[in-house]
């Protein structure tokens, strides 16, 4: 459905690979997915499309293109996911913002509309700096790994953020959790949900970590967000 195109960096490096799908009316809005450690891989694709079937203009930009463009792992082939650890320890986060600061304005000319983002495990906690320090109209993190350690920006949060997490999560305890509710308890832009017995990566469009009820009403909740603050 979707295709390949070329976002240039932001502080002309070079260009990356970014997914895109675009509806087959004019688009309510644009949707940047930020992936997981796995690179833009099928589950990514496949959820850049989902968005473009419900009518928004969707893109996926390669994260790891300055070290390895095109990467694209199974999170479900242990040697495949030990092979993403390695990527990410490698990865650059303010880098990664401002590849995602250039897709977000390559979507907003390219549309002309508002631009969501959301992401899921690393695109999670990106989603969540990029809401902090670049200019999002909404923003959905699903289980972003480290949040909890830049609550400090917490403040700079102008636009609403939606964050899921997985109660039984082997990589996020309960306690980073309970840290971002306390730090934007007071803050009526934020919304928190955590999902009981179910583990880090239940939403993923396909494979076994996918728990299909958690992540139904989870994208269920992404989608009425974004349709109430992308319109």
């Amino acid at each position: 459905m979707g295709e390949l195109i070329k976002v240039d960096s932001l502080d002309g490096s070079g260009s990356f690979n970014v997914y895109q799908a675009n509806p087959a009316s004019e688009p309510k809005a644009a949707v940047v997915v930020i992936q997981e450690i796995f690179g833009v891989n099928k589950g990514i694709r496949a959820k850049v499309d989902g968005w473009a079937e419900q009518g928004y203009a969707a893109y996926a930009l390669d994260l790891f293109w300055r070290d390895t463009p095109g990467l694209e792992l199974d999170p479900d082939v242990p040697e495949q996911l030990q092979q993403a650890f390695g990527h990410m320890q490698k990865f650059d986060l303010d880098k990664g913002i401002e590849d995602i600061e250039a897709t977000i304005r390559f979507a907003r000319a390219a549309t002309g509309k508002k631009v969501g983002v959301t992401g899921y495990c690393l695109g999670g906690l990106m989603t969540y700096l990029a809401a902090t320090r670049i200019d999002t109209d909404a923003s959905a993190a699903y289980y972003g790994g480290g949040i909890n350690n830049f609550l400090s920006e917490s403040h700079a949060l102008a636009r609403p953020l939606l964050m899921h997490f997985a109660e039984k999560d082997h990589f996020i305890p309960l306690e980073a959790v309970t840290q971002i509710r306390e730090a934007f308890a007071a803050n009526p832009r934020v919304q928190i949900y955590t999902y009981p017995d179910v583990d880090h990566g239940f939403a993923t469009a396909f494979g076994n970590r996918r728990v299909d009820a958690a992540a139904t009403l989870a994208d269920n909740r992404t989608q009425a967000f974004f349709a109430e603050h992308l319109s």
